[in-house]
């Protein structure tokens, strides 16, 4: 089997085991919603939990906020097919409520086996909850547009496209936001990875912006 047949069978399993799996949101929903896309794929989206129609067709980003997110993936040259989809939560909370600390911890386990399989160049985070999943000091007000470094992994905040459907001032911002994602993808190849430290001492978090864009 090569590489990207295993990745793809490995990638299998975890969507049988998210769709399997039971949690506290299990029971108030139609279905669990796996991540979807390319498991060889640069760019991972994290988004929040799957709302309405996400539960009903058991794929993320399918109601009007993914139409919008396809629409700006065509916008700077990617399909859907070309990067990998997901929430940090795969059951939708009652009434698309946010989710709950515990609940995000349920799933914990699906999204780091997603990342350390796929092992994206870019993490883009859509939206509050998943800035908070991997960035919990950062505001998205403040952070929207501009990449950062924890380790050896770049994140990459951006409004939720649904947050934009709401709000048109947002849509110019998420528009022109997202059109820096192609730079920020060949900067990413020139970085340094960045050294390693005593076991003892926590890692600092780099900001990359300006070195980046």
């Amino acid at each position: 089997m090569n590489l990207t047949n295993n990745r793809q069978a490995i990638l299998d399993q975890i969507t049988k085991d998210v769709k399997e799996h039971q949690c506290s949101l299990r029971a108030g929903c139609i279905q669990s919603v796996p991540g979807e896309g390319s498991p060889k794929s640069a760019l991972v989206f994290v988004g929040e939990a799957p709302g309405r129609y996400e539960d009903a067709q058991g794929r993320p980003f399918v109601g009007p906020a993914g139409k919008l997110l396809d629409k700006l993936l065509l916008s700077i040259g990617f399909k859907r097919e070309d990067v990998y989809i997901t929430n940090i939560v795969k059951c939708r909370p009652p009434d698309n409520r946010d989710p709950k600390p515990d609940e995000v911890a349920e799933h914990a386990d699906f999204l780091r086996r997603e990342l350390e399989l796929i092992k994206p160049k870019l993490i883009v985070l859509l939206g509050r909850h998943a800035l908070a999943k991997f960035l919990p000091d950062e505001k998205i007000s403040n952070c929207h547009g501009k990449a950062k470094r924890k380790a050896n992994q770049v994140y990459f905040a951006l409004y939720h496209p649904a947050a934009a459907l709401h709000n048109p001032n947002f849509l110019q911002i998420l528009e022109d936001d997202i059109k820096k994602i192609p730079i920020l993808l060949k900067k990413i190849d020139e970085l340094p990875l960045q050294a390693k430290t005593d076991k003892q001492t926590k890692p600092p978090e780099k900001i990359v912006q300006e070195t980046l864009l």
